[in-house]
């Protein structure tokens, strides 16, 4: 009897002690159109505010189990046990050893970079069709998120914010993927969550980095359909076509394009 309650109890003690695995669930989604504890994402200057009546959401994932966000085995059995949840070993997600502070400071960094992106490229986007961008000037925010995944839904938006076509239609559209200095679209990690946080925060499109194909293809949630996307222009192409009634014969992810 003796041994085993101290079994039992050892258990459980165990049970609550940190955890070498990483569990991450769909996080918060964010309207880039919209705001921001009272500010908006996206702050324009020098240029005139178009108003769209859609939604344009950026995606992310919640993590236990990183830097700043401990994680306990009971956390790791319920994350198994969730079919909405991955879990993966902490040196998968994060260098062995990295500290807060250093966590927090590449997240951010990724994320300046990414808006600093974001910016650029729209600008570009928007002068080689003939808009003044003299005097243009954008700058991003989001509370509480970092990392470099936002990119492409940054651009997008700063673009809808100067166009004066209503690019969504109304619709509420989603999409992840990092923007570089030349407007290729970068492949993100846990997209398949992201699709799910899209899902649950009412999109019915997603643009997703081609390059992340093999995760998507077979796993899009039902009511959710995705588009293929490698560059911005190809982005905003689609963003029009799915708000004008016409996405149906946009590319998506198959599994020819997985492999």
């Amino acid at each position: 009897m003796l041994v085993g309650g101290l079994l039992v109890i050892l258990a459980i003690l165990v049970l609550f002690l940190p955890s070498p695995y990483t569990i991450e669930t769909p996080g918060p989604t964010q309207d880039v159109l919209g705001s921001s504890k009272g500010s908006p994402v996206i702050r324009v200057r020098g240029g005139q505010v178009h108003h769209d009546k859609g939604r344009l959401l950026m995606t992310t994932v919640n993590a236990r189990g990183i830097p700043g966000y401990p994680a306990s085995n009971l956390d790791a059995l319920v994350g198994w046990a969730d079919p909405h949840a991955t879990v993966l070993p902490q040196e998968a997600v994060v260098p062995p050893g990295q500290s807060v502070e250093e966590y927090k400071r590449q997240e951010q960094g990724d994320m300046h970079g990414s808006q600093k992106a974001a910016s650029a490229q729209a600008l570009a986007f928007l002068k080689a069709r003939g808009y003044d961008v003299s005097g243009l000037r954008f700058s991003m925010r989001v509370a509480d998120i970092g990392g470099p995944s936002a990119g492409l839904m940054y651009t997008l938006g700063a673009i809808d914010k100067i166009t004066p076509e209503q690019e969504t239609g109304g619709l509420t559209i989603a999409g992840t993927g990092t923007m570089d200095q030349k407007g290729r679209v970068g492949a993100i990690g846990g997209i398949q969550l992201k699709m799910l946080g899209a899902k649950r925060d009412g999109a019915t499109w997603f643009l997703a980095p081609a390059a992340n194909c093999s995760q998507v293809a077979g796993h899009v949630p039902r009511g959710l359909r995705d588009v293929r996307v490698s560059t911005l222009d190809e982005a905003y192409k689609a963003l029009v076509a799915i708000g004008h009634g016409q996405g149906e014969g946009l590319p998506r992810c198959t599994a020819a394009k997985a492999k």
